[in-house]
């Protein structure tokens, strides 16, 4: 379900945005526009979705307009022009008194690089301090606080002030004053960008964890790529205001949009990002349990395969045949042979979920001579991994016809 949906948003900062809005549309580059107008453009006409409970990252270089758009998103700045939707009612055409409203029922404020705590409130003041601008009693505030401290791992830590606790102890009071009003949206911006890179990459792992138990729709601003397709459902990339690629890591590693994304994911290190699911191919061939030995033989031939996978009458995976030794069974008993494949012809292999990570592929398919089959929730056969389809992923070139063929 969407949650938020955002179409042909502008923010052009300078009196002449019309203008400036114009030239855009013309094609005019944003250097040229502030040259000739003075405007500043700081998103230009982006349109997108994101889905409740999503982590939906915006990333670019410094000046691409990300925490612009991040900012437009609760009007915490105007937008020039365009619609802003957060469960299908468009804030940007409500007055002050309703947009304090949404803010309230909808976000959990905001989550910034520098921690933004108040140095003289103690760390259950700190995380409270939400509720306390919206009039909640001091008893509920604090048990509601004390909870989310609690879940953010800073119990003990309730009566130190912030000069006292560590970079990821005050980022995490932060995050922790941010859930504790228990609003369906939060809006991180470069929330571990000051931090050392094993707290940045614990804090990571914090908020993954959250994200699995509380399900908020959080919109997430990064510089960083491999923060990006670490923490990201879906990723935004932003160059010159312009949303220039929207899709899941795998999408844009896989096709990048144009030079500008190429550039970003050059050095990035695939097996962190494909999995099994993105790698697969289809079986050329299937064997069914209850197909003779000649009749699997026939199929491999035909297709050019050295094994072949088997599957029940529920397509539940059964094991993997090897040509060679199916072949040699048939030499041996060819005149008396019926009814199905012996049992010790079938191997056992292991099955992946499309889920699995490439890392955790490339270590299983050393274990065994053959493809490797992949499973779905219902276990059913869904496709296979070759050594070739890894080494294609691994590297920056399309996948082609002779990779796709080998080992199968």
């Amino acid at each position: 379900m969407e949650k938020i949906v955002v179409k042909n948003l502008y923010k052009i900062f300078g009196s002449r945005s019309k203008l400036a809005r114009d030239l855009l549309e013309k094609g005019v580059s944003k250097k040229d526009i502030q040259e000739k107008t003075g405007a500043v453009v700081g998103v230009q006409n982006a349109n997108f979705s994101i889905q409740n409970g999503e982590i939906f990252v915006i990333m670019g270089l410094s000046g691409s307009g990300k925490s612009t758009l991040q900012r437009l998103l609760n009007r915490l700045w105007e937008p020039t022009s365009g619609s802003i939707l957060i469960d299908g009612k468009d804030i940007t055409k409500l007055d002050k008194n309703s947009l304090r409203k949404v803010r309230r029922e909808h976000f959990c404020g905001m989550v910034f690089q520098q921690f933004a705590i108040l140095p003289h409130r103690t760390v259950l003041e700190n995380v409270a301090f939400g509720l306390e601008i919206q009039g909640v009693a001091k008893e509920e505030r604090f048990e509601r606080a004390q909870k989310m401290i609690d879940v953010v791992g800073l119990s003990g830590n309730e009566q130190s002030y912030p000069t006292q606790l560590s970079g990821g102890m005050q980022q995490r009071v932060g995050l922790a004053r941010a859930l504790t009003v228990d609003a369906d949206i939060l809006l991180m911006d470069e929330a571990f960008s000051a931090l050392d890179p094993l707290i940045r990459r614990d804090m990571q792992n914090e908020l993954l964890e959250l994200q699995q138990k509380m399900q908020k729709t959080i919109v997430f601003v990064t510089h960083d790529l491999d923060e990006a397709l670490r923490l990201g459902d879906r990723i935004a990339i932003m160059k010159d205001g312009e949303i220039v690629q929207l899709g899941t890591a795998e999408e844009i590693i896989a096709k990048p949009a144009n030079d500008y994304v190429k550039a970003f994911i050059q050095d990035i290190d695939r097996s962190e990002v494909y999995t099994a699911g993105s790698i697969m191919q289809e079986p050329r061939e299937i064997a069914h349990s209850n197909d003779g030995p000649r009749t699997i033989l026939r199929k491999m031939q035909r297709k050019g395969l050295s094994s072949i996978f088997m599957i029940d009458t529920e397509r539940a995976l059964v094991g993997r045949i090897d040509a060679d030794p199916l072949a040699a069974y048939l030499k041996e008993n060819s005149g008396d042979v019926a009814g199905k494949v012996p049992a010790e012809l079938v191997e056992k292999t292991l099955p992946l979920s499309k889920e699995t990570p490439l890392q955790e592929v490339m270590v299983k398919i050393q274990q065994v001579p053959g493809p490797l089959p992949v499973l779905d929730e219902k276990k059913h056969l869904v496709g296979v991994i070759v050594r070739g389809a890894i080494i294609a992923a691994l590297s920056s070139h399309p996948e082609t016809d002779e990779t796709k063929g080998e080992d199968q």
